[in-house]
């Protein structure tokens, strides 16, 4: 798998942009990728996205970062080495549109699947199978990023968000899922809980 984040300026793929990406070869976790990109200057931002990331205008049009071109130039090159590309994350749709979005753009051909690996719908199964109902609000589920990290015994994410921090987590947090280990050394040091321990 290849767990990816991206951090975008909104939350329609075809208006807004990607900002950031981050990726983690879940086979081979040490291989990861991250950028950051001078957006284009058509690319409509949002103000409630930059509370969310973290960046400002400066940065999202700063001139000496990269540009979309060449960055999905960049991730095409480092995904070839990847053995499994299916796309995984928290919200991995969300992630794989604007992916889809920023590789027509660049007139690359997508080369990854529709299908993708959903952290969400992993925890909410697993909490199913031990008798434990989901966390709900409103009849609907609310495990978001900060519950599903404390299901499986890490801490909140920092803020603001982080493509890299984001992919390592939900990688980690995929990991304790499916395998009832750990995979990054910076999240050994927080105990599996002993549900998650085959």
């Amino acid at each position: 798998m290849i767990v990816l984040d991206v951090e975008t300026t909104g939350i329609v793929p075809w208006k807004n942009a990607i900002a950031s990406i981050g990726a983690v070869d879940f086979n081979h976790p040490k291989n990861q990728f991250y950028r950051e990109i001078c957006i284009s200057e058509s690319a409509n931002v949002q103000d409630g996205a930059l509370q969310v990331n973290g960046f400002t205008l400066e940065e999202l049009y700063d001139i000496r970062k990269p540009t979309l071109q060449k960055v999905m130039e960049e991730f095409i090159e480092w995904v070839s080495v990847c053995e499994e590309k299916t796309i995984a994350g928290l919200n991995p749709a969300f992630d794989r549109d604007f992916l889809r979005a920023a590789f027509h753009a660049s007139e690359i051909p997508f080369p990854f699947s529709h299908r993708t690996i959903d952290v969400h719908s992993l925890c909410y199964a697993h909490a199913l199978r031990r008798g434990v109902p989901p966390l709900m609000k409103r009849g609907i589920t609310a495990l978001s990023t900060d519950p599903i990290l404390n299901y499986v015994g890490l801490p909140p994410e920092p803020r603001p968000h982080h493509a890299l921090t984001g992919a390592q987590m939900e990688a980690e947090t995929l990991a304790r899922l499916i395998h009832g280990t750990s995979l990054l050394e910076e999240f050994r040091h927080y105990p599996l809980p002993d549900y998650l321990l085959n």
